[in-house]
């Protein structure tokens, strides 16, 4: 070997030796309420020095494995060593966004240099590879190797048993397996969990619902919008969602805890509690967020916990990116301190969410997001300088009773040249007309402070949401 070689080597070991120091039962529970109490109810003071010592190991490792991060280094002027700790790394090391990480697809294809995955690497324990929508630019590929699968099943294992699945249970997983790293590794986590699951993909609403109602399962996984349509059709075949088998519904994919009326509208259809995941396929593919059993406590807002031992959470100022302090708005980051392959340093995940690490009532110190996360920097609406996302809309929406579950959001040029909002919504008094019409764009304007027109449909009108929702469709005029 090179000096280069051997060190790239030497901090890969480093780096893997050290994720392995802290991962505390990890091949099963080590009590009925946590998978691993030592990490889950960790103080903050020993979340931090997990985290700290992890990055230690992380920053060499990056820097002799990835291109990308060696040129960020040598840019910056830094060396790893030069980070010497939390403090450190949000002072000096401006964050990773998508748009860095596309001109590197571009200027690097086929993989990119982002990650650390290595041709010999991928030989000798590959497992999958991941790619992005491409929707804000180039795909950005991630290659996942045999321990970051493990990893994946360890994490998504503690944050589904802080969920209460348990044996006994069975998981409907209606998600098709291609784009989806929420799948896989939920597949994976379930496996480490020793719960059966039964495979949903390449089927129709009335198929699935069929399997709900004969084999019985009791955790439904899918998106929101996925959830509601089951639901419906369920009822349109006379069964009752309520008096099924199903106790819980696992989402993921789409706002959904952090949209109050939606996640009423799709609790009470199935008179089940609704428990999601958060991440991303870039630095938090396995559970980043996820649901505990204090989520819905005591009718304040909702909450989802984040996994600090193993991921570094922040949030930052939409504008220029600066750290902010907890109980503040903004944007969020992670460093991903669970994988040899993508272990992402500061990258802007970009939901917006409030922060807060005061303990909660299920015995965990790790930071929670108040609300949960419903509105993604990518998705904001930009209306004649009103900045909206459509999960408002959506909460507006739902707000009026006998509303359908679809409705669309059209964005367009009149003749003026005025860009204009129409929001097209299924009620069961259709022929209601103007007034229902003024109600519910009186809901909007109160949230989104903008005048929309609405369009009230018959119900059945629009598309049938089959998986991920896509609610806005953009039509104006560049």
């Amino acid at each position: 070997m090179t000096g280069g070689a051997d060190r790239a080597a030497a901090t890969r070991r480093a780096w893997l030796e050290t994720i392995e120091r802290y991962r505390f039962d990890p091949d099963a529970p080590g009590s009925e309420a946590y998978w691993s109490p030592r990490l889950d109810t960790a103080s903050r003071d020993e979340i931090r020095a997990i985290q700290e010592a992890k990055l230690a190991a992380l920053l060499p490792f990056l820097y002799e494995n990835s291109l990308f991060y060696r040129r960020r280094f040598d840019r910056l002027g830094l060396l790893p060593g030069d980070i010497s700790g939390l403090d450190d790394l949000a002072a000096k090391w401006p964050v990773v966004d998508k748009r860095e990480m596309s001109e590197d697809s571009q200027a690097h294809p086929p993989y990119g240099t982002y990650t650390t995955m290595t041709p010999t690497v991928w030989a000798e324990r590959g497992w999958m590879m991941f790619s992005s929508s491409g929707s804000t630019g180039t795909p950005r590929v991630f290659r996942y190797s045999q321990i970051d699968r493990e990893l994946w099943a360890w994490a998504n294992a503690r944050a589904m048993h802080a969920m209460e699945f348990r044996k006994g249970d069975t998981v409907f997983m209606i998600t098709g397996f291609g784009p989806h790293v929420w799948a896989w590794g939920v597949q994976a986590g379930l496996a480490k969990m020793g719960l059966p699951m039964i495979p949903g993909g390449g089927m129709d609403a009335k198929a699935r619902a069929t399997i709900v109602l004969r084999f019985k399962p009791t955790i439904l996984l899918c998106t929101p919008s996925y959830a509601l349509h089951l639901g419906r059709v369920m009822q349109e075949m006379g069964a009752d969602p309520r008096a099924t088998s199903v106790r819980a519904l696992f989402i993921a994919g789409e706002p959904g805890m952090g949209v109050p009326a939606t996640r009423e509208r799709i609790e009470d259809l199935w008179g089940a509690r609704l428990v999601e995941f958060y991440g991303c396929t870039e630095a938090a593919p396995s559970a980043g967020g996820f649901s505990c059993p204090a989520s819905h406590a005591d009718g304040g807002p909702v909450t989802t916990h984040l996994m600090e031992d193993v991921q570094i959470w922040e949030v930052v100022d939409p504008a220029d990116h600066r750290a902010l302090p907890d109980g503040m708005r903004g944007l969020t980051v992670c460093t991903n301190l669970n994988s040899e392959a993508s272990p992402q340093l500061r990258f802007l995940v970009g939901d917006f969410a409030v922060l807060d690490r005061r303990p909660c009532a299920c015995g965990r110190c790790h930071a929670r997001a108040i609300g949960s996360f419903a509105g993604r920097s990518d998705d904001l609406i930009n209306l004649r300088g009103i900045k909206m996302f459509p999960a408002q809309v959506e909460e507006a929406v739902r707000s009026v009773g006998g509303t359908g579950d679809e409705f669309e959001i059209v964005l367009a040029t009149d003749d003026a040249g005025m860009d204009v909002m129409v929001v097209r919504v299924e009620h069961g008094d259709f022929a209601a007309g103007e007034p229902l019409s003024r109600r519910i764009a009186g809901e909007i304007r109160s949230r989104c402070e903008v005048r929309v027109d609405v369009e009230v449909l018959r119900p059945g009108t629009l598309p049938k949401t089959e998986f991920k929702a896509r609610r806005v469709k953009d039509t104006r005029k560049k």
